[in-house]
């Protein structure tokens, strides 16, 4: 078979095209999908970039303000931990600020008021303690003691001596239907005793029939009669008069003596501490149902930055029963290129919302609490045939901002922004130094209306639009310059088969 002595290095010239040709097409791919991807530059961050803000106005005059987050700002913020929160000065200057759930401030009541006393006066014959004594005890209609006596018992010696036995106290406050918690009784001594001593029992009871015994105390009093230099000043006086206890509500006490004289004290005064906590505020947003996933679901769109702490559906109709589990959905990816994605119902607790008039009276399910979720989706799965379709109220305590009037007012607070990087700093970095009561006594900024800026919410996902088709359109090309590589590469295959038979 004749050879041709050029094929030789036309063959050559012919790999050496195609091998010139296919680097030329892949250099020309753009930098991204050549090679590593270079720094990107990195975004503007102004007001303009966000989809919403609102103005914010102080007075000047504390260093330190507040501003408790409404609605607005979670039904439009783009992230669940208000990443794409950003606090602007009348300059366009970014500010630093904080944001802090507070919690619940207790505040501390004291009170005292003087209690009314009853002697228990007694023969020896007929008991020596108060508690070993019958008594005739009459009392009005709201339960304050009258008179508290002493029943004949056993016949006395004729001329025995009347004592006193112990006291009963009626501690009700005046005017105050509820019983406080009382901790602590303080007696004081009659004026012209100059010492004493006594070992003195506390019996309490609501009902004048059943005792509970809940403290002790040794009381005493030391004076000092002497007058001080020039006749000047009350005379010194070394006292414990005091019988604490752990707080406890009760309308009636008896005192008894185990050691010492018994008294009659010239006033006893009951005291008493409150504790309460402030309830904290909270946001509620009413959501109206969708068709789910599932023909039976219902679906309830949120903000997804809403921490939702608490539901509480609401119908229209006056009788419905409806078992529920509650969740959302998940999405699953799919198992080939081919399948689209699965979406997954994930409950998370499981009740029964309901609305029944009876007896003139309405009766509904009330605030029923789930774990603090973040979902832009909630989905209400009955699991009984129901045609209801119930309003959904959620609940959730708002964040507040703290920031520092610097710079130049008023401020602006910007929100909505897709991939945001968090700006907040630590309470200590905004506050230094500052308690939870100072916080919460700070200044309250006042916010204006609320503007809306669609331009910059459609810009922004255009741009995103834009980058996964520009990511899209470099990967075609290069899948196509390979496959083109490839078909060349198998002409050339053939050709030198075909040359070499």
């Amino acid at each position: 078979m004749r050879t041709n002595p050029a094929a030789g290095p036309q063959r050559e010239t012919t790999s050496q095209v195609f091998l010139l040709a296919f680097l030329a097409a892949v250099f020309a791919l753009p930098p991204a999908a050549a090679g590593p991807r270079e720094e990107a530059q990195e975004p503007s961050d102004l007001p303009a970039d966000y989809s919403h803000t609102l103005p914010l106005t102080v007075t000047g005059q504390q260093g330190v303000v507040s501003f408790r987050l409404p609605q607005a700002v979670y039904l439009h913020a783009r992230s669940a931990d208000l990443a794409d929160l950003r606090l602007f000065d009348a300059d366009g200057a970014k500010r630093p600020f904080a944001v802090y759930v507070p919690s619940p401030q207790t505040r501390t009541r004291q009170q005292s008021w003087p209690v009314k006393r009853f002697a228990v006066m007694a023969g020896k014959t007929q008991g020596q303690t108060v508690d070993g004594i019958s008594l005739d005890i009459k009392t009005s209609a709201d339960g304050t003691l009258l008179s508290v006596k002493t029943k004949p018992g056993k016949p006395s010696p004729t001329g025995e001596k009347q004592t006193l036995a112990g006291l009963v106290l009626d501690v009700g406050k005046p005017g105050d239907t509820a019983r406080p918690l009382i901790g602590a009784l303080n007696f004081a001594p009659p004026p012209a005793l100059a010492s004493y001593s006594a070992q003195v029992w506390l019996e309490v009871s609501d009902d004048l029939k059943h005792w509970e015994t809940i403290g002790a105390a040794e009381l005493s009093w030391l004076a000092d009669m002497q007058p001080s230099p020039g006749g000047q000043g009350e005379p010194a006086t070394l006292a414990n008069d005091r019988l604490e206890f752990a707080p406890r509500a009760f309308r009636y006490a008896r005192l008894s003596w185990r050691g010492g004289e018994p008294l009659d004290f010239a006033k006893i005064t009951a005291e008493s501490v409150e504790q309460t906590a402030d309830a904290p505020a909270l946001e509620r947003l009413a959501l109206q149902p969708a068709p789910g996933r599932k023909p039976e679901d219902l679906v309830y769109r949120a903000g997804v930055a809403i921490p939702v702490e608490r539901i509480e559906p609401r119908f229209s109709e006056p009788n419905a029963v409806l078992p529920v589990e509650i969740g959302t959905y998940r999405e699953l990816p799919a198992q080939s290129p081919r399948q689209p994605n699965t979406w997954l119902f994930k409950p998370l607790s499981r009740t029964v919302f309901y609305q029944i008039t009876q007896a003139g009276s309405l009766r509904r399910s009330g605030e029923w609490p789930v774990p603090v979720s973040h979902f832009a989706e909630w989905v209400v799965r009955p699991q009984t045939p129901a045609t209801s379709r119930p309003e959904l109220q959620v609940i959730w305590q708002p964040a507040t901002l703290v920031f520092l009037a610097a710079g130049r007012a008023p401020y602006t607070l910007a929100f909505g922004r897709e991939n945001a990087k968090p700006a907040a700093a630590g309470l200590a970095e905004v506050a230094p130094g500052f308690s939870a009561q100072e916080l919460s006594q700070t200044e309250q900024a006042q916010a204006g209306p609320l503007q809306s800026q669609p331009a910059a919410a459609a810009g922004t996902r255009s741009a995103a639009e834009a980058a996964a088709a520009s990511a899209q359109s470099r990967t075609l090309i290069l899948w196509g310059v390979l496959l083109a590589g490839v078909g060349v590469l198998g002409a050339m295959v053939w050709r030198l088969f075909r040359q070499m038979r």
